[in-house]
């Protein structure tokens, strides 16, 4: 993989941004792409822009307003609550968002002459999303093969790490401090560690706290 060209979805968060470390390891050209879906903030899209500018790797954006006008949910409507309700789907969930963005994704990779493609979907904090599970991924994976007639291949470097491990995978990429200060996942548009009271900043703050216990008892053995 180390002379190829990989395409990230990117949304300047704690996630793909940890994605985008773990692909300048391991890809010799790197382009990231971010969608316009009318989230609740643009700030999320000028914090990916900002990081991808830092980091020196191409970043587009891609409109894709039009899942607004198929659904409402709490991600792109300042009128719905963010609420997470056992055994029901987050408000915060938006349907066939993964599906399109991959998908567009593949066209823009084709496009540029890339065929790796990264997303930081995870099974194991998904939050009870369906286009974050593994299964999912390995049929789009062979469905924008069958469907572009290309050897796609589809990464998922968060798949089955909890968000410690996500933060301890981005302290061995050496970008701690990075992805801490810099990435914006909060559902309120505050970067770092955002508002601290929705469940984004819950579980980023929490995966967080666990792994520095983690790394300062290891420390003392």
């Amino acid at each position: 993989m180390k002379n190829e060209k990989a395409v990230v979805v990117f949304s300047g968060g704690q996630d793909s941004t940890t994605c985008l470390f773990w692909a300048l390891k391991n890809f010799k050209e790197i382009a990231t792409v971010t969608f316009d879906y009318g989230q609740r903030h643009s700030a999320e899209i000028e914090c990916a822009r900002k990081i991808a500018e830092e980091l020196g790797v191409s970043f587009k954006v891609l409109d894709m307003t039009l899942i607004n006008q198929l659904s409402a949910n709490a991600l792109t409507r300042d009128d719905i609550e963010v609420t997470a309700t056992e055994g029901e789907l987050p408000s915060t969930f938006v349907p066939g968002r993964n599906h399109l963005f991959l998908s567009f994704a593949a066209v823009y990779a084709d496009a540029i002459g890339a065929r790796h493609l990264i997303t930081g979907v995870s099974e194991t904090d998904f939050s009870g999303y369906p286009d974050c599970r593994d299964t999912f991924i390995k049929s789009l994976n062979v469905t924008l093969n069958l469907a572009m007639d290309k050897q796609f291949v589809i990464h998922t470097p968060l798949m089955w790490l909890d968000k410690s491990e996500v933060w301890e995978l981005s302290d061995q990429l050496d970008a701690l401090d990075f992805v801490q200060e810099k990435t914006l996942t909060c559902y309120n548009g505050i970067p770092s560690s955002g508002c601290g009271e929705c469940p984004s900043c819950i579980l980023r703050n929490e995966g967080l706290s666990a792994y520095k216990a983690k790394k300062a008892a290891g420390a003392h053995l």
